[in-house]
């Protein structure tokens, strides 16, 4: 997270709208934020947390101390934060709660807390969030840090700033959990205790189903009396599922015996319906045959009572045979009156036809045939004209159509010759226009080539001076490498000269008066040399030697990579030609311009080509064009010509058979109407000549077919036809009648001989059925007796089969429950040290924040302290696993953080929370904190320890971070020339002034 912009209006002691650019301290990496006590430094940070989280870390979130106290009613209140989170940038704007004057009327009314999100997309701000719900969502997903850990990690307020060291273990969990997204663990710890809850419920559900299957089981033993016990009465002690599964098997025992024996009374049963029902059937047969005799005779007497019926249809149709034989000759006599008569009215209609088309009353039929023979032969000549008549005015539209299209193919024909006799100047100017352009397209290849060249110059030129940066750091590095070089030198030769100096007092220590010394011999020894309070050891000299080693190593390597860097640095010289790179750059331009203005010409050139070979088209495409059209005004004077004669023509056939008429058409109708009326006239009277002479000779055979048959007229011979489906019907009447009389005749005498011997009456049916319903109730009672307690049979093995495999499964169950049990009792912290999954992951991370920690904490406090983690059992059975403690080095002792001194308290804390800050950037998809700010504390250091704390914050430039720093500490004052100064009035409001101070 980077911040970018704050502005502050009517907020704690900033009336004016106050404006601070973070992005100016970038190229500083440090600023301080300086002012007297009381001018508003810290309100600085209270601004950017109230833009984020609506509240303050000094007043835990109240609305106390936001608004300006030098506000007025009407002044507004705001605070406008701009920051960047993975690349993304943010701007939210949020007003605390006040009061304000109405907008109308009179009086004050509450101006309600608002918050606004927006998002920096495509260089537009986009809302985002437009409440303050919506903008705690919009934010909390953005920072990914709720209030308590921002001020933790990244706004290290006053009374805060140690809170991450003193804070108990789940309170750094808490923070560490966010910041490492370790809730995954978390899941991990449900969803294994919901595992564990599983395997405990599948035991306890396959238990309760084996408890079920036996329940249901030894309901059923007690229902069929199975159950040994069952008989006495008495209930028996709960047993083991063991031995009730026990017991079940010993009444399916019974039960399959049981269904044997009533098995066998079943059959038994079955067999007495059988024989009952057999003899029932007989008797009921037997009484069935005496009804049908009954029926039988009753049946025969009807058929006598209706012969006398059938006697007389038997009359009608044998007279109706007779007479069908004249059905033809009678029906045809009558056809032929008939159609006599249907011509003779035909042909009094035809006349008077004839009569009104104007023909003569007394007409035959030879002067009719030659009078239609006459006209027809006109017609045929007056159709002719008549479709010269129909065709005559398309002919004059075609002639006038004709003339229109001779006129526009000879406009047409002037208009391409105009175009053509056009082109040859056009190309005269394209040929000039080529010639012009082609020399300077010839040079695109050229001026490519300088343009690469000038490229490689410029980004040459380029790298010169970023090499130019890297190799004054290289030297900076080699000098200060060479320096560290001299001073671990001097360091270890200190200490061989101080190792020296004291063995002449360890060997003083041993001198005896009177015993000569080992060094020079003498028995007196009047000055020995005094014993060091710190001799030096062996280890102290190796350590020296290996750190002068190291120091000459670095030293080396630091030579080299100067030498590297100064030859990598003259080689990117040599590329650039010896050009800086202002006139590489602005030999590069002018190679562009140059390629840019060929490229174009080479363009107008192609354009131009492309336009001479269309114009060639043109021209062949026109002369072509002008062809064809010569060809279509030919072709189109020739169809006018012949238009004129087919008009000319078909106007004189068409005056000549027009007669008296108006038009052909007309005379046509008429002459047709004529020789229709004279054609249907004469084919009537014909017809009616051949009818008459038909009909006297069809009435003549009837008559004497009927004389000779035995009717006395033909209106008797009509009067006896009957249809042939009445014949048909009589016939089968008849027959079936003969054949129903005949069929009762001999069903009688069968069942008189089936009841010859029986005793007459027979005996009731009663008696045989209640009989056969007493068998049949047995033998049901029986089979369901067998059925039941098969049935009970087969539940109680089905149920015995699954108890016993349920119960089978419990000890599988049992085993896969206690591996989950155990399993999510160790992710879920359910130990000795209550140290759950997630615990010991941020226990890892806690290790790499301190040891990072550790690096800045080590020179802050000239290597005395060091901070911890441990794991210890805490006390009074809270979770272990994130505890820290202090290391002091001059003890060799490990004591709680809570006993260090203010001064050491800030150290510890300031390099806790660098080493927090340092772990969470350098984590891959961690959150990268970009900004820092510390709010005092620095007085509490005495000059020697704050200079090293100093050059621990100068350290957290690299990578582009930034820190800002709030003290009164005057020392700081002259180290950080970046500063925000907070000036406040003598009795007014303060402001913010951004500058940057000379050291010198």
């Amino acid at each position: 997270m980077k911040l970018h912009r704050l502005e502050l209006e009517g907020f704690g002691p900033f009336l004016q709208r106050q404006t601070i650019d973070f992005d100016a301290f970038d190229d500083d990496g440090i600023f301080l934020i300086a002012g007297r006590t009381g001018a508003g430094k810290s309100s600085i940070l209270d601004g950017v947390s109230f833009a984020l989280y609506g509240g303050v870390p000094r007043y835990d979130g109240a609305a106390k101390g936001l608004r300006s106290d030098h506000c007025r009613p009407e002044d507004r209140s705001e605070v406008s934060l701009e920051f960047t989170v993975a690349d993304r940038r943010w701007r939210v704007t949020r007003s605390p709660e006040y009061e304000r004057p109405k907008k109308s009327g009179t009086g004050l009314t509450k101006e309600e807390h608002r918050a606004v999100v927006e998002e920096l997309v495509d260089g537009e701000w986009l809302g985002r969030a437009a409440k303050p719900r919506e903008a705690a969502e919009v934010l909390g997903e953005v920072l990914g840090l709720n209030r308590e850990q921002f001020q933790q990690v990244i706004l290290l307020a006053q009374n805060r700033f140690a809170q991450f060291l003193l804070a108990p273990g789940g309170e750094r969990q808490a923070l560490l959990r966010t910041l490492f997204g370790s809730r995954t663990y978390q899941d991990y710890e449900r969803a294994l205790d919901e595992r564990r809850k599983a395997a405990d419920a599948a035991v306890a559900d396959r238990a309760r189903d084996v408890e079920m299957l036996l329940a249901e089981a030894e309901r059923l033993i007690a229902a069929h009396e199975l159950g040994g016990d069952r008989l006495t009465g008495e209930e028996p002690a709960p047993a083991a599922l063991v031995d009730r599964l026990a017991a079940l098997d010993r009444a399916l025992e019974r039960g399959r015996y049981r269904t044997e024996v009533l098995d066998a009374a079943r059959t038994e049963t079955v067999a007495a319906r059988d024989a009952a029902f057999t003899a029932h059937e007989g008797l009921k047969r037997l009484h069935e045959s005496a009804q049908a005799r009954d029926d039988a005779r009753a049946a025969l007497a009807s058929l006598e009572v209706r012969a006398a019926g059938v006697d007389a249809d038997r009359g009608t149709l044998e007279a109706a045979r007779r007479a069908e034989t004249l059905r033809a000759t009678l029906e045809a006599a009558e056809t032929a009156v008939e159609t006599a008569q249907a011509a003779r009215t035909a042909e009094a209609t035809a006349r008077a036809a004839w009569e009104r088309a104007g023909g003569g009353a007394n007409v035959d039929a030879d002067a009719l045939a030659a009078f239609v023979d006459d006209l027809t032969g006109q017609l045929a000549r007056w159709a002719d004209a008549r479709a010269h008549e129909g065709a005559l005015d398309g002919l004059r539209e075609q002639q006038a159509v004709s003339e229109r299209t001779v006129a526009e193919l000879e406009t047409q024909l002037a208009t391409l010759t105009a175009r053509r006799n056009g082109l040859p100047a056009r190309r005269a100017e394209l040929d000039d226009a080529l010639r012009t352009h082609e020399a300077t397209a010839a040079t695109v290849d050229d001026a490519q080539a300088a343009l690469t060249s000038a490229t490689e110059r410029r980004d040459a030129a380029l790298e010169v001076e970023t090499l130019g940066e890297k190799l004054r750091e290289a030297e900076k590095r080699k000098l200060a490498r060479r320096e560290a070089a001299t001073a671990a030198a001097a360091a270890a030769d200190a200490l061989l000269r101080r190792r020296v100096e004291e063995r002449a007092g360890e060997l003083a220590a041993d001198l005896v008066d009177d015993v000569p010394c080992p060094v020079c011999g003498s028995t007196e020894h009047p000055q020995p040399a005094p014993r060091g309070d710190a001799p030096v050891t062996d280890d102290e000299l190796a350590a020296a030697d290996e750190e002068r080693a190291t120091a000459l190593d670095r030293a080396r390597l630091a030579d080299e990579a100067h030498t590297q860097a100064l030859a990598t640095h003259a080689e990117a010289r040599a590329r650039a030609g010896g050009l800086d790179l202002d006139a590489a750059q602005h030999t590069h331009d002018e190679a562009a311009q140059r390629l840019m203005s060929a490229q174009e010409a080479l363009r107008t050139r192609d354009a131009l080509r492309a336009e001479r070979a269309q114009l060639e088209s043109e021209d062949t495409r026109l002369a072509a064009e002008l062809d064809d059209v010569r060809a279509r005004v030919s072709a189109a004077r020739d169809e006018r010509v012949a238009l004129a004669e087919r008009v000319s023509t078909s106007s004189a056939a068409v005056e000549q058979a027009r007669g008296d008429f108006d038009t052909v058409a007309a005379r046509i109708a008429d002459g047709e109407q004529r020789r229709d009326a004279a054609s249907r006239l004469r084919d009537a009277v014909a017809t009616l000549r051949v009818a008459d002479t038909a009909a006297r000779a069809a009435t003549d055979d009837r008559d004497r077919r009927v004389a000779a048959s035995a009717f006395a007229d033909a209106a008797a011979a009509r009067d006896a036809l009957r249809a042939e489906a009445e014949r048909t019907r009589l016939d089968e009447a008849i027959r079936a009648f003969e054949t129903e009389r005949e069929a009762q005749r001999v069903r009688l005498v069968d069942l008189e001989m089936r009841l010859a011997g029986v005793d007459d009456p027979l005996p009731a049916l009663a008696a045989s059925e209640t009989a056969l319903a007493d068998a049949h109730e047995a033998a049901q009672a029986a089979a369901r007796r067998a059925a039941a307690m098969s049935a009970g049979v087969e539940s109680l093995a089905g149920l015995s089969a699954r108890a016993s495999a349920a119960h089978a499964q419990i000890a599988d169950l049992e085993a896969h429950r206690r591996l989950v049990a155990g399993v999510a009792d160790a992710v879920a912290g359910r130990n000795e040290r209550k140290m759950d999954l997630e615990t010991y992951v941020l226990a890892a991370e806690l290790e790499q924040i301190v040891a990072a920690a550790n690096l800045r904490l080590d020179a802050m406090s000239q290597g005395r302290y060091r901070l911890a983690h441990t794991d210890a059992l805490a006390a009074r059975n809270a979770a272990s696993g994130l505890g820290l403690e202090i290391v002091d080095a001059y003890t060799g002792q490990a004591r709680p953080a809570q006993s260090l001194s203010g001064g050491e308290t800030f150290l510890a804390s300031l390099a806790l929370a660098l080493g927090l800050a340092q772990v969470v950037t350098d984590r891959a998809g961690g959150i990268r904190l970009d900004t820092l700010f510390i709010d005092e504390g620095f007085g509490s250091l005495d000059p020697e320890t704050l200079d090293l704390a100093m050059r621990t914050l100068d350290e957290l430039r690299e990578g582009g971070r930034t820190v800002g720093v709030i003290s009164h500490v005057e020392a700081m004052k002259e180290q950080i020339p970046a500063q925000l100064l907070v000036e406040a009035a003598a009795h007014g409001p303060s402001a913010v002034r951004q500058s940057a101070l000379d050291p010198a």
